[in-house]
């Protein structure tokens, strides 16, 4: 959405096929170096490099923000923060808690403290995330009123942690997470929020290339889960890797309530296990599943 009021645009930049480097942002944010796309990058030196120049493309009177777990790989000129959600840093959350579904935490500027800041969208890695906006408007001058305000009000975005059925049997939430970094995370987070609810995987691989580079560590992601269920891997661009399935991944899942089915075998084995924590997960075309079943888990309540 363009706001014609605005003097600023926030986009999402993308690193794969390099297309991040084609902008030249007034406040660079980079929140990760995660291992991926090595389809185009070819190896994770390659993907730094990428990511380090586009950092040097930030207009000289502008702002960089980094977490602190990667702000040594970088290296610029231009007045530079670091973030953190898990130690000091020039922003940082501290006192992270959660009561009745929202998370509360004290933002740390280096001017002031800003204690207990609700976000109502749930996801340890959304408080980090929220860190890292907070940051942005704080040095934009925004007050800190309209910084409670807005970070209470964000409802979130489609397919990020997006809870989309709520019954007295079963709660349902799908997520875009595709590389093994990004479940754990999300994983990790429905832990954090229902430590007493078994929850049960569907995931969708996204690339042969992807799934043949990461299975060891899709395989530990996903052993998370009390029960995993995967999907054929969803191609997008590329054509099959011999002996690159979703059965090579469920064979290196060291647990015992694993599947692995196809579209139409989904919606039974789910009515099936009925399950008390549901999550769907992948890039791919699994999005399709998502409303219909969220409407069975709403007609079997």
């Amino acid at each position: 959405m363009i706001d014609a009021k605005s003097d600023y645009v926030v986009v999402e930049a993308d690193e794969y096929d390099r297309s991040f480097l084609q902008l030249e942002p007034y406040i660079s944010v980079v929140t990760s170096l995660a291992e991926d796309h090595l389809d185009i990058y070819g190896n994770i030196e390659n993907l730094e490099r990428s990511f380090s120049d586009f950092v040097l493309k930030t207009r000289n009177e502008g702002l960089v923000i980094l977490n602190k777990d990667i702000i040594s790989k970088f290296e610029t000129s231009v007045q530079s923060y670091s973030y953190s959600i898990s130690e000091e840093a020039d922003f940082y959350a501290s006192n992270i808690r959660v009561s009745k579904g929202k998370y509360y935490f004290d933002f740390h500027t280096p001017e002031k403290v800003i204690y207990d800041m609700q976000m109502s969208y749930p996801g340890l890695h959304n408080v980090e995330n929220a860190v890292a906006a907070l940051t942005v408007a704080f040095r934009l001058g925004v007050d800190e009123f309209e910084l409670r305000s807005a970070l209470s009000s964000f409802q979130g975005m489609k397919r990020r942690f997006e809870l989309k059925a709520k019954t007295e049997r079963t709660i349902y939430y799908d997520d875009y997470a595709h590389h093994p970094q990004e479940i754990e995370a999300t994983i990790t987070s429905l832990r954090n929020l229902y430590p007493d609810k078994r929850i049960c995987g569907v995931f969708q691989p996204h690339l042969y290339s992807r799934t043949r580079d990461f299975a060891d560590w899709f395989a530990e992601s996903l052993e998370l889960l009390d029960d995993v269920i995967l999907l054929p891997i969803y191609p997008a661009r590329e054509e099959p890797i011999a002996g690159v399935s979703s059965k090579m991944l469920l064979h290196k899942i060291e647990k015992m309530d694993k599947y692995c089915v196809n579209k139409d075998q989904l919606m039974p084995l789910l009515g099936a296990l009925q399950p008390e924590l549901l999550v769907t997960l992948g890039a791919g075309d699994i999005d399709k599943l998502v409303e219909p079943i969220a409407k069975m888990l709403m007609e079997d309540e």
